[in-house]
C-alpha cells in the first residue's frame, strides 16, 4: 500500500466542483495507513512470541506493550559495617524502632545483632523502597539472613557456598615461615594455619631453622569465580631440624574435627610450645644471665620473647588465673594454674585482655594480655615462666600429655581416610583436584 497520497490532476473546469474531494480521500488514506501500521505491529509482536520458548497463553493485545509499566523496583544496597554502626543506623530508614527492637530480640537466639563487627560485609534488599531482607557475613563460613514475611521476620544462619579445589603446596624455609609461604605465592593465612596445626610440637619462634620445609594438602575456596581464601588443611607435613611431623584432619565420632599423626595420636597437647605467634627470642632459659638493669648475674628461668607493644599473649594451656596484678619488677603480670602442678607466668604486659580477673578459667590459646615493657624491662617483650610443683622448668624440655587418640571404633576409618592424603604428601605433585561446589 502506498502511504503517500498524491491527488490526481484536475482540469480548470472541474476544479471548483471537486474542491472537497482531495480532503476526504486524504483522510481515508491516513486511516488505512494507521490500520496497516497497527496490524504489522501486532503481527511482529505475535511472531516474536511464537518463536520464543514460552508458550502463548492468551491473545495478544497489540497495544499492550505501549501501556506496560516497568517491573517493580528491586534495589540492593551493599557495604561494610563501619565503626559505631548499629542495626538501627542500617535499617532505621526502612523499619520502625519497634520493629528493630522486635527483630533484635528474635535474632538473639540465632545471632545477637549487637555482635556486628567492623569491616564485615552486608546487603540490604529493598522492593519499591520497602525492606525485604538483610544479609550479613558472620564469618568466612556463615551468613545471617533476615527476611520479612508480611509482618513477621524470618531469621536464619546460612552457609556460604564456595567452589572448592584441593591443591598440594610446599616450600622451604630461608628465614621464616611467613616468607617461605609468600615465596610460593600463598597468603599469610596458610602460614598461620600450619603454625596452629603444629603449635604443640614446634615453637615457630625458637625452633625454626633454614632448610626446614613443609607440604600441605589444602582446600582453596572460590566465590563467584574469585579466590576467597582457604578452607581446611586436610593434611600437612613439617620437617623441623630433620624431624618430620605429620598431621591429618579427622572427625572422630561426636568429637570436633582435629589433627592426628599417621598412627591416630592427637597432636593436641596440654601446652602450646609458645605463648606468642611469630616473633623472636631475646633471652633464653638459663640459670645464669647478666641482668641489663640491675647489672648483676642471676638466674633467668624464663624465656623472653621480644615483640612489639600490643602483640597478643596467649595462655599456653587450659587453667585458672591464680594471680593477676602489678609489681615493681614484674610489671603487669598474670599467673595461670594448670593441671598436674604446672603454673605459667606472663610478665611485663602493657595491659590485660578484657575480663581477666583472679579465679577466671582460661582456655588454651585464649588471649589474656598484650606485650609491653612494664616493670623492670629495657623494651617491649614477654617474660614467660613455667613451674611444676613450685620449681622452675624449661618449657621446651617438658613432654606434656597429649589429648585422646582416635577412638578404637573409628581407627580403621581414620587410616582409610588418611592413606590417600598421606600419599599426596609423598607424591611430590602440586596439581589441583577440583571438587564439587559445597557450602
Amino acid at each position: 500500500m502506498n502511504m503517500d497520497y498524491n491527488p490526481p490532476t484536475r482540469s480548470p473546469a472541474r476544479r471548483k466542483s471537486s474542491r472537497r474531494l482531495p480532503t476526504a480521500i486524504l483522510m481515508i488514506g491516513l486511516v488505512l495507513s494507521l490500520a496497516f501500521v497497527l496490524f504489522r505491529t501486532s503481527v511482529t509482536q505475535t511472531e516474536a512470541r511464537l518463536t520464543s520458548d514460552s508458550p502463548v497463553a492468551a491473545p495478544i493485545d497489540p497495544l499492550a506493550d505501549f501501556d506496560a509499566q516497568p517491573p517493580s523496583g528491586q534495589e540492593t544496597l551493599s557495604g561494610v559495617i563501619r565503626s559505631g554502626e548499629t542495626l538501627s543506623a542500617l535499617l532505621g530508614e526502612y523499619l520502625s524502632s519497634h520493629e528493630i527492637h522486635r527483630l533484635s530480640e528474635k535474632s538473639r537466639a540465632v545471632f545477637p545483632l549487637t555482635g556486628l563487627c567492623v569491616g564485615q560485609p552486608y546487603q540490604i534488599c529493598l522492593d519499591e523502597g520497602n525492606f525485604e531482607s538483610f544479609l550479613y557475613e558472620i564469618n568466612r563460613d556463615e551468613q545471617l539472613l533476615i527476611r520479612r514475611n508480611n509482618e513477621k521476620f524470618e531469621i536464619t544462619r546460612v552457609p556460604i557456598a564456595y567452589a572448592v579445589e584441593v591443591e598440594v603446596v610446599g616450600g622451604t624455609i630461608n628465614s621464616n615461615l611467613f616468607s617461605a609461604v609468600a615465596q610460593i605465592g600463598e597468603s599469610p593465612e596458610l602460614a598461620l594455619a600450619l603454625a596452629d596445626i603444629f603449635a604443640w610440637d614446634i615453637d615457630f619462634i625458637l625452633d625454626i631453622r633454614e632448610g626446614d620445609s613443609f607440604r600441605a594438602v589444602v582446600e582453596k575456596r572460590y566465590r563467584e569465580g574469585e579466590p576467597a581464601g582457604y578452607g581446611q588443611v586436610l593434611a600437612a607435613e613439617f620437617i623441623n631440624q630433620g624431624t618430620a611431623y605429620r598431621a591429618v584432619r579427622f572427625k572422630d565420632g561426636e568429637r570436633r574435627a582435629d589433627y592426628f599423626d599417621p598412627e591416630g595420636k592427637s597432636l593436641r597437647k596440654a601446652f602450646l610450645k609458645a605463648p606468642l605467634e611469630f616473633t623472636r627470642i631475646s633471652s633464653g632459659f638459663t640459670m645464669r644471665r647478666f641482668h641489663p638493669i640491675t647489672k648483676s648475674w642471676k638466674a633467668h628461668p624464663a624465656i623472653d620473647y621480644a615483640a612489639p607493644t600490643g602483640t597478643p599473649i596467649m595462655s599456653v594451656g587450659d587453667g585458672t588465673i591464680a594471680r593477676i596484678g602489678q609489681t615493681k619488677g614484674n610489671g603487669n603480670f598474670i599467673q595461670v594454674r594448670h593441671n598436674n602442678g604446672y603454673e605459667t607466668m606472663y610478665l611485663h604486659m602493657s595491659r590485660f585482655a578484657k575480663g581477666m580477673n583472679q579465679g577466671r578459667r582460661v582456655k588454651q590459646g585464649e588471649i589474656i594480655g598484650y606485650v609491653g615493657a612494664t616493670g623492670l624491662a629495657t623494651g617491649p617483650h614477654l617474660c614467660f615462666r613455667m613451674t611444676k610443683g613450685g620449681e622452675p622448668v624449661n618449657p621446651h624440655k617438658i613432654k606434656p600429655p597429649s589429648a585422646p587418640a582416635v577412638s578404637r571404633e573409628n581407627l580403621a576409618a581414620f587410616k582409610a581416610a588418611a592413606a590417600p592424603l598421606l600419599a599426596r604428601l609423598d607424591g611430590g605433585e602440586t596439581h589441583q583436584a577440583k571438587l564439587a561446589s559445597r557450602p
